[in-house]
């Protein structure tokens, strides 16, 4: 493998979200394909090995020490080309199982969870008396096996055994035991089951639903490609090297993450509770900054919460003392003092707290019960599954048979906002969406509220505040019930508490955000884009390695 290109390459590749487990994959690739290093015509080639692997089977047999293995189909079509000097072979041609024992002792019990299969080692292993010894505690293995749990064998839980346990040790029967006989060294078998070829076969050998497993049969005759013994150790030594480069460039990528999440968080941190002498200095920098510093779409969602919050608390867009006051547009749409309803308390000069019922007829939708057959006279109806927050679903609508009056009392206008009840749950409560008259004679189903506005243009601020942190948490409190459940109603939407700005600071206030979102939507197309290229050149990199071509890495780069 060509660490030097990795290396000279890696600042490009590094974000990407897969790279070094792709990485770590592809060394594992090469290793068993004999890619990894070089092979030497002075070793004694695999076929020779298989010889002395056969005759020491033969001794251990001989012994009492092993069974006698069953004999084992050749191998017919390889899975890929390997160097001339290797050899494919069953893995049971090349390893033994130890048998099994019930415990009648003190013993070292290995399980599932004993394994640090990171690191491929035996990290937690409990010591039990016979009279604890579970049922499945059988098999029986010693210093130098490798054990492979074959239940859920997608988890990768491998392991050497690599000391002398006291009291000795009987593994789980989850595990086949493979024995190398010391001439198939324990770190190469690991690296083999771990492997993404070997992954494939035993994935495709695996049976049952609950737990998948791969049996001892389908697992005998799994193709496993032998190198000669001296190569074994090299390829041991590199895959180790490699492997240490892949966690010296993980522990630098999760500093440089750490560093950068601490940055955006305290930018955030100081925009969404702002000092007045500081904060447009803040915002500058912070604006300006994040898009650099921002690498995950959690850190944009986190900037679009922040906007919103600056937005309601009137921080985002200057004040004018020449806007009408938001007191005298409420005069006009209740048609008496806004005074006797609302407050200047904790708002922004020319600011209102209000209610929604002030501003808008809140109503319910029409009911789903008794059942109604779309008939000639059959309407297009949102339900919950249409409202998002911010958004519209639109390509899924049922119609409903109305009768009567209930196609003008339900029917949607535009401006309307349509909130979502809530089915329980936190997150989802007060989904809320602005309709645009996007289709003719479209109605509304209970479960979702329709605020139609008293003033049309009250409605884009006012859906941005519901959508925003603040307007979210106040919907939330109202919402919740004693059984602390979240469900909302008519009568609790025309209770929520809105601080109202000026409409021409509402005006300038929404054109920010906008600008602002679009902002964070570049954002976001440009990390998925980085995100495509990074992923493009990093499979060229590794890829490299068996079809060297320097134009590809340049293009890719």
């Amino acid at each position: 493998m060509n660490a030097k290109r990795l290396l000279a390459h890696y600042e490009k590749i590094a974000d990407a979200p897969d790279a070094i487990m792709r990485s770590r994959r592809f060394i594992l690739d090469l290793a068993v394909r004999g890619k990894l290093v070089s092979q030497d015509s002075n070793d004694e080639p695999a076929s020779a090995l298989l010889n002395r692997i056969a005759n020491e089977r033969a001794r251990l047999v001989k012994n009492s020490e092993i069974r006698k293995p069953r004999a084992l189909p050749e191998i017919e079509e390889p899975p890929f080309v390997i160097p001339p000097s290797w050899r494919w072979a069953r893995i049971r041609d090349v390893t033994s199982d130890r048998g099994q024992t019930v415990p009648d002792a003190q013993f070292t019990y290995i399980d599932v969870t004993a394994i640090d299969k990171e690191n491929g080692i035996v990290a937690d292993p409990k010591i039990l008396s016979a009279d604890e010894a579970p049922s499945r505690a059988r098999k029986i293995t010693r210093k130098g096996d490798v054990i492979y749990s074959c239940v859920r064998p997608y988890l990768l839980n491998v392991a050497v055994i690599d000391e002398e346990f006291n009291p000795p040790p009987i593994a789980s029967t989850a595990f086949a035991i493979l024995n190398g006989y010391g001439l198939v060294l324990p770190r190469y078998i690991w690296i083999a089951l771990r492997s993404p070829f070997m992954v494939e076969h035993v994935e495709g050998s695996m049976r049952g639903q609950a737990y998948p497993a791969i049996n001892d049969a389908d697992f005998a005759v799994l193709p496993f490609p032998v190198p000669p013994h001296a190569e074994q150790h090299r390829i041991v030594a590199k895959v180790d090297e490699l492997m240490a480069l892949c966690d010296q460039l993980e522990k630098s990528r999760t500093a440089r993450e750490e560093t950068r999440d601490r940055l955006t968080a305290a930018s955030l941190a100081r925009l969404n509770d702002p000092a007045p002498e500081t904060f447009q200095t803040d915002a500058r920098f912070a604006l300006g900054t994040l898009p650099s510093m921002t690498a995950r779409p959690d850190q944009i969602k986190q900037l679009r919460q922040t906007i919103l919050n600056l937005a309601v608390r009137g921080r985002l867009v200057p004040q004018d003392p020449n806007d009408e006051p938001a007191s005298e547009f409420l005069n006009r749409i209740m048609q008496t003092r806004s005074d006797d309803h609302t407050s200047h308390e904790g708002v922004a000069p020319g600011w209102q707290r209000t209610v929604i019922e002030h501003c808008f007829v809140v109503s319910g939708g029409i009911q789903k019960t008794p059942a109604r057959a779309p008939k000639s006279n059959a309407f297009p109806y949102l339900g919950v599954g249409n409202v998002y927050r911010g958004r519209l679903e639109l390509t899924n609508i049922k119609r409903f048979e109305l009768a009567g009056n209930e196609l003008e009392k339900y029917r949607l206008e535009r401006q309307d906002i349509l909130i979502v009840e809530g089915n329980g749950s936190a997150s989802e409560i007060g989904r809320c969406a602005v309709w645009h008259g996007e289709i003719e004679n479209c109605v509304h189903q209970n479960h979702i509220i329709r605020c139609r506005p008293k003033l049309k243009d009250l409605t884009p601020y006012v859906t941005l505040y519901l959508n925003s942190p603040t307007g979210m948490e106040e919907m939330r409190r109202l919402a919740i019930t004693s059984a602390g459940l979240f469900s909302l109603s008519v009568g609790k939407i025309k209770r929520v508490a809105i601080p109202l700005p000026p409409l021409a600071e509402q005006t300038r206030m929404v054109a920010k955000v906008d600008e602002l979102m679009a902002l964070c939507d570049r954002l976001e197309a440009s990390l998925a884009a980085g995100e495509t290229a990074r992923s493009r050149l990093l499979g060229a990199l590794l890829h490299e390695a068996l079809e060297p071509s320097v134009d590809r890495l340049e293009a890719a780069a």
